[in-house]
């Protein structure tokens, strides 16, 4: 429901509890009359250093997602905004359609998720053969990939960080960042996308959206594009994509 400081929209969005970039990453865009109100997912052992490893992570995210969205629910959003990327890439097409479903259940709320950000993105701009990167674990970059693959995409390439914790992902520097996505690239790439919700990465994709001549997608931007323009909110934003500042 809006209010005072969100008169056009309040976004409930889902975070874990070692996240620090989604939040920074919607308010950063300014948009006026939209709010966010996050419910954190408590990690309490943020490891993610093997698949065993990262498994056990997405235990913990199953296990305190409810909690997450129950507490965000007492600020009466209007649309629910995953702001964690790996579960909603879990089992593909149908893994996704049914987390999705769930949480509107749940809810009773539209709902927003990176996987199906990221597919619409892709379709809005017309890209076919992408090349994908994340913070992840192999484990979870099949999953990501088969996402991909599944909702008619060609994944010409898929690079893990393979992050040794949660906390780690945000502190990837911009040097790294680059580095990954000039290995990625190819004259038969149609966009880069990278996933992964605490990877800061919005300002630096929308930088290299001008040098590469080609959609680079960064996950945070693409779920606020996609929970924006799903909610009638044609805002323009500079600085963060094509995606936000074109379409």
């Amino acid at each position: 429901m809006t209010n005072a400081v969100g008169p056009r929209a309040v976004f409930g969005v889902i975070v874990p509890s070692t996240n620090t970039v989604v939040e920074h990453d919607y308010w950063r865009a300014g948009l006026s009359g939209v709010a966010y109100r996050a419910g954190s997912m408590y990690i309490p052992d943020p490891v993610m250093g093997n698949d065993d490893d990262f498994r056990a992570l997405l235990g913990q995210i199953r296990g305190s997602i409810d909690t997450a969205v129950r507490d965000v629910l007492t600020a009466e959003p209007d649309r629910l905004v995953m702001g964690m990327s790996a579960e909603t890439f879990w089992g593909g097409v149908a893994g996704n359609a049914a987390f999705e479903q769930r949480l509107r259940d749940r809810t009773g709320l539209p709902v927003t998720t990176g996987a199906s950000s990221c597919r619409a993105a892709l379709n809005e701009l017309g890209c076919r053969r992408i090349s994908v990167f994340s913070p992840y674990q192999p484990v979870a970059d099949v999953e990501v990939g088969r996402f991909f693959t599944e909702a008619g995409f060609d994944v010409a390439a898929i690079t893990g960080l393979r992050c040794p914790t949660a906390m780690d992902i945000a502190r990837v520097g911009s040097e790294r960042l680059r580095e990954v996505v000039a290995a990625l690239d190819g004259p038969d790439v149609d966009a880069i996308v990278q996933v992964g919700t605490n990877l800061s990465f919005v300002g630096l994709a929308d930088q290299l959206e001008n040098e590469l001549g080609k959609p680079v997608i960064a996950i945070n931007a693409a779920t606020l594009w996609h929970a924006l323009r799903e909610h009638g909110i044609d805002d323009r934003v500079e600085g963060a994509g094509q995606l936000l500042r074109a379409h």
